[in-house]
């Protein structure tokens, strides 16, 4: 290991001895404000370090990482949705715990689960692949039911071990077919013996089945059944957790591995991820519109928003990982705030996560109400917000590969989005019918004044309309950042 090794990893260590640290500090003296203030430190010192990193890259670390514009890209936006959560998860768990059982151990389950985020976003071999995608699933077991006198999360992490643990068996057994066929688990390797005339069914096979353990892990039709449950389940800030920080690093690693194997450029490969695509959008848009329940409906726009970066990632060209790039740092925003509030209007006995508790929002809470309308509406891809520039630059991506019919899907399930979307939003202007005294009772109105939630909101509701206004200095610096892989992605 040299200088310059550690150089490179020294976000990666920086993490790593976060994590350390936040655990003896934790066994000298249990305090929650020390711990979420020593983790959310953490997160900004790591953050801080990648400047550093950056003046040394691209640097390959062993076979088995690569530290490059892309994973450090990638790193910055991991870091930062987790510090947010942090935040977010501070009034929350003071909240629901109220001194009844120890929480300090959840802000060291959540650093080990960035750190598991970081090392996918640097895999270039399926060794740093399992390792991080296990390091990121364990930690979130316990995230999900960290609220264990509860039954929703407990259900939810139950269900989520039980089918992550098929998935981890499927992407195995694609891993053992890929090395049996290629004779080499380095991603830019596996793909230099196919062509489009010769595609070994052993090779095709261990693809599929890898790529149907990462359709799970991003909730992709058909693998997207365990979503809606586990978000219900789940507390509100893990929730937020793995709908962008897990689902964020594991789609910076497909990123990466189908332009590293070429996958894309088989015919029958990409027509597969097509369809998976247009079943995403359709069916995640089709069961959102029958949610009363903000969680779940959340859960299946999830599965919607990923079949549109489908879209972008079969586009391929010069466009498509920068296109991928900001859809995926403008859903990062969208859905931290969405469900920030969510976690802010939770009362002591459950999450706020039916339709009836925004019911008169506006009226108590303005400027909460005002900030879950800008979230909705960006996800509705409305114009003036990053969603709207997101869902721009995909459909650009996509018509640069002429795929018209997977665009014009695209557009259709933006217009159906918005009705849901609207909906919600129709339920928050409207008067409560208790009256506004009973709402009151409800949301519990202190919480909307912590100096955690303000800086959580009030971030993302910047980032969501400067760069709604202004995107074009992030994707100069997306496309600086990219720099190689956007030429991988092109030749896939």
């Amino acid at each position: 290991m040299t200088t310059t090794d550690l150089i490179a990893l020294l976000p990666m260590l920086t993490l790593g001895t976060s994590c350390i640290m936040t655990m003896l500090a934790i066994a000298v003296r249990r305090d929650h404000a020390t711990i979420a203030v020593l983790s959310g430190v953490a997160c900004l010192i790591t953050l801080a370090t990648l400047p550093v990193s950056a003046l040394i890259i691209p640097h390959s670390v062993t076979p088995l990482l690569i530290i490059d514009g892309y994973a450090l890209l990638y790193m910055g936006l991991i870091v930062t949705a987790t510090a947010v959560i942090i935040a977010l998860s501070y009034g929350y768990l003071s909240l629901h715990l109220r001194g009844q059982e120890q929480c300090e151990e959840y802000y060291l389950l959540l650093l080990l689960a960035t750190f598991g985020g970081l090392v996918l976003v640097t895999a270039v071999h399926l060794v740093s692949f399992f390792l991080g995608l296990e390091l990121l699933g364990v930690s979130l077991y316990s995230l999900i039911g960290y609220l264990r006198t509860r039954r929703e999360p407990l259900e939810a992490a139950l269900k989520y071990i039980v089918l992550s643990g098929s998935a981890s068996a499927f992407l195995l057994f694609g891993m053992a077919l890929l090395y049996f066929e290629t004779g080499t688990m380095a991603f830019n390797q596996m793909g230099a013996s196919v062509t489009a005339s010769h595609l070994p069914p052993l090779w095709l096979t261990g693809f599929l089945l890898i790529f149907v353990g990462v359709g799970f892990k991003l909730g992709l039709v058909p693998f997207h059944l365990w979503i809606p449950d586990v978000y219900q389940g789940a507390p509100a800030p893990v929730t937020a957790f793995v709908a962008t920080v897990s689902k964020g690093a594991v789609f910076a690693l497909l990123l990466r591995f189908v332009g590293d194997l070429q996958a894309l450029h088989q015919g029958r490969l990409g027509l597969l991820v097509a369809l998976v695509a247009g079943a995403s959008m359709f069916v995640g848009n089709f069961l959102a519109l029958l949610q009363q329940n903000v969680k779940r409906l959340l859960a299946y726009s999830s599965i919607t928003h990923f079949g549109y970066l489908l879209v972008a990632l079969l586009a391929g060209g010069s466009l498509a990982a920068e296109a991928v790039t900001f859809y995926v740092i403008a859903y990062f925003i969208t859905t931290l705030g969405a469900f920030g509030i969510v976690t802010v209007l939770s009362r002591e006995d459950g999450d706020a996560d039916s339709m009836e508790d925004y019911r008169g929002l506006f009226w108590l809470h303005p400027w909460l109400a005002a900030t879950f309308m800008l979230m909705l509406l960006s996800l509705a891809g409305i114009p003036l917000t990053v969603g709207f520039v997101g869902k721009f630059y995909a459909i650009v991506a996509g018509l640069d590969a002429n795929l018209w019919f997977l665009v014009v899907l695209l557009v259709i399930n933006s217009v159906i989005g918005l009705y849901y979307y609207l909906r919600l939003v129709l339920t928050m202007v409207e008067e409560p019918v208790g009256g506004r005294q009973k709402l009151e009772w409800n949301f519990h109105g202190e919480i909307g004044r912590e100096w955690t939630v303000v800086f959580s909101l009030g971030f993302v509701t910047i980032m969501l309309l400067w760069l709604g206004l202004y995107p074009g200095p992030l994707m100069e610096f997306i496309r600086v950042m990219l720099g190689p892989t956007v030429t991988s992605i092109a030749s896939s």
